[in-house]
């Protein structure tokens, strides 16, 4: 499904990874944890295609989506979702308008964007807030409105940068039941960074270290 061959990042005269390789398989939960600083939301943005290596090659489903410092393959064509800690919400947009803003771009019809929001909705529990304001959500009705929004579109692989870190334990832990029904249900890819133990151990079918 996803494999990072040599993978070479270089910032300011240090590396971030030096021929680095990774396979993920499938349908894997791949939970990355690690210290501050070594790299686990460059990878995701590597893998995203929304940062280009010094050098090394990254392959989704066998094609070569990144070489070297070439991106070919852009993010908007990878199959690939992410959610970012901040989230990345738009505030001047109702919750139907946040999921629904990806589908818009892909000029899905109205129709079909509606039965798309609403079965997202429902499955994230937010039947009846398509008109709620995001100011008025709370963090965790937003993450998932983040999360309905990036499985709306379908992804083959979604990329999660430590998107619980702002919640409190109950609705962590309600959140990451979600995420982990979701991921069996729709089957897709998930690589999830953290640094809780607990999500480690609930949602990792596979666990990478950074050091």
């Amino acid at each position: 499904m996803i494999k990072c061959k040599d993978i070479t990042v270089k910032r300011n005269k240090k590396y971030i990874f030096k021929d680095f390789y990774l396979e993920v398989k499938a349908k894997e939960r791949l939970v990355v944890v690690g210290n501050s600083g070594v790299g686990k939301s460059t990878l995701l943005r590597v893998i995203a295609g929304f940062i280009a290596p010094d050098r090394g090659k990254i392959y989704i489903d066998n094609q070569l989506v990144t070489e070297d410092r070439d991106i070919i393959i852009p993010p908007n064509r990878r199959g690939v979702g992410m959610i970012f800690q901040d989230l990345a919400l738009w505030p001047h947009l109702n919750v139907e308008g946040n999921i629904e803003f990806g589908l818009k771009i892909k000029k899905v019809s109205k129709l079909k964007r509606k039965e798309i929001v609403e079965n997202m909705l429902s499955m994230v529990g937010l039947q009846g807030y398509e008109n709620r304001s995001i100011e008025t959500l709370s963090g965790g009705e937003k993450q998932r409105v983040a999360l309905a929004r990036t499985v709306a579109l379908s992804p083959k692989i979604i990329l999660m940068d430590e998107p619980l870190s702002s919640l409190d334990k109950s609705q962590n832990i309600k959140l990451r039941q979600q995420i982990i029904k979701l991921q069996e249900n729709l089957k897709f890819t998930l690589i999830y960074v953290t640094h809780n133990e607990d999500e480690v151990k609930d949602i990792a079918t596979d666990i990478l270290y950074l050091n």
